[in-house]
């Protein structure tokens, strides 16, 4: 018997022979090549056989030579079903777009849920959805991906400090967390406000508590600024320090500058592709154009297919092919050294709270080495240098 795979795909047909020349029937297809199998015996002179659709041709001019009546009584393989189904296209072209409508029913955005948000940031965040698109029966192909509707929507949306955006199935759900009016003061521990750091005392602001230094004082990390403890020494008021004590400190930065730098820069050149994912198996479907790009860079969106409540392992992919090119810039060393001031700076005032500034850079050493600028700089900031530290039972008792 021939592999099953290439009878199911190439049709194969039941026979029935009867009359006094079966036998030789049978063995004339065996010697011109023609497969036979499962040859059954069913009468005294008649028998039944199964035989390639390819091989009925063959079959008459064997059958004119012997006594024998053929019929065939069974036909199976693709090749008839094909056949039944173009007889009954109707019901198969209503079974495709029933299939199709129902993929696309199952991709569209039939909800949007927001929690967490007052109606008027609800009102809010919808107005900024529609602007992108995200509506009721809109196709999830043609959407933001939902990293990117977070991100517009944290940037674009005041009154909100967070949103996590989650698609289940065909609903948005939007979680919002939004800005709170500051909360009530809680009680505060009786505590001292010291230095953090090294400084010179600038401005002084003293809400609550005893003021221990001046403007223009010198004073070392740890030292006493604003003390929780005052008043008469057998009985002291204690109470929690508040207050900004404003200082000016000082930073040193060492940055590298290259005077020649060579990087990657986008063209405005580009083309699109687009892809049907099954499982592992990735087939394109539009822009066959050959990419002539010597340097470009892909960016991938893919997009789950789902069925119902269940995601397919199918996909739709799209692909934008970005063409690059290699760009120069060269500096001169006043270029290098502003550049460097300017990095310094931007890498500083990261590590300073807002309130901070900085009111003075100098340049302490200047070396230019393998292409490169070489800066030590040193940076005076005027910040808030007081930190809390409670006050301890030996304080309070004057020990």
């Amino acid at each position: 018997m021939k592999n099953q795979w290439v009878i199911l795909f190439g049709g194969h047909v039941k026979v029935r022979l009867s009359g006094r020349g079966t036998e030789r029937f049978v063995n004339e297809c065996v010697r011109r090549g023609i497969y036979v199998w499962n040859v059954k015996k069913v009468g005294t002179e008649t028998i039944t056989c199964y035989v390639m659709l390819r091989d009925v041709p063959k079959l008459r001019i064997i059958y004119r030579k012997n006594e024998c009546d053929i019929r065939f009584i069974g036909r199976y393989g693709l090749p008839f079903f094909r056949k039944k189904l173009l007889k009954n296209s109707g019901f198969l072209i209503g079974f495709i777009t029933f299939f199709v409508c129902l993929i696309l029913l199952s991709n569209m955005v039939w909800s949007i849920e927001i929690d967490g948000a007052k109606p008027e940031t609800e009102y809010l965040i919808m107005k900024e959805l529609d602007a992108l698109g995200v509506k009721r029966g809109k196709l999830q192909f043609q959407l933001k991906d939902v990293e990117s509707l977070q991100r517009y929507l944290t940037n674009n949306v005041n009154s909100i400090t967070w949103v996590g955006v989650e698609l289940r199935g065909t609903t948005y759900h939007f979680q919002v967390v939004e800005k709170n009016e500051p909360k009530k003061e809680e009680a505060l521990q009786p505590r001292n406000l010291i230095a953090k750091k090294e400084a010179v005392i600038t401005r002084t602001f003293v809400e609550q508590g005893k003021n221990m230094v001046q403007e223009n004082d010198h004073v070392e990390k740890g030292q006493l600024l604003v003390s929780g403890i005052y008043g008469n020494e057998e009985n002291p008021t204690i109470v929690p320090a508040k207050g900004v004590i404003f200082g000016e400190t000082w930073y040193k930065s060492s940055v590298e500058i290259p005077l020649s730098t060579k990087f990657q820069v986008y063209t405005g050149s580009f083309f699109k592709k687009y892809y049907i994912n099954v499982g592992k198996l990735q087939i394109k479907v539009w822009g066959f154009e050959k990419n002539k790009y010597k340097a470009y860079k892909e960016d991938s969106m893919k997009y789950d297919v789902h069925f119902l409540r269940w995601t397919l392992p199918i996909s739709y992919e799209k692909v934008t092919v970005r063409e690059e090119e290699e760009a120069h810039r060269d500096y001169t060393q006043k270029q290098a050294v502003k550049t460097g001031i300017d990095i310094a700076r931007s890498e500083l005032k990261k590590k300073l709270d807002e309130h901070a500034r900085i009111i003075g850079e100098k340049v302490l050493r200047k070396s230019t080495k393998d292409g490169k600028v070489k800066l030590e700089l040193h940076f005076k900031v005027i910040e808030n240098i007081a930190t809390e530290q409670p006050i301890s039972e030996s304080e309070i008792q004057g020990d």
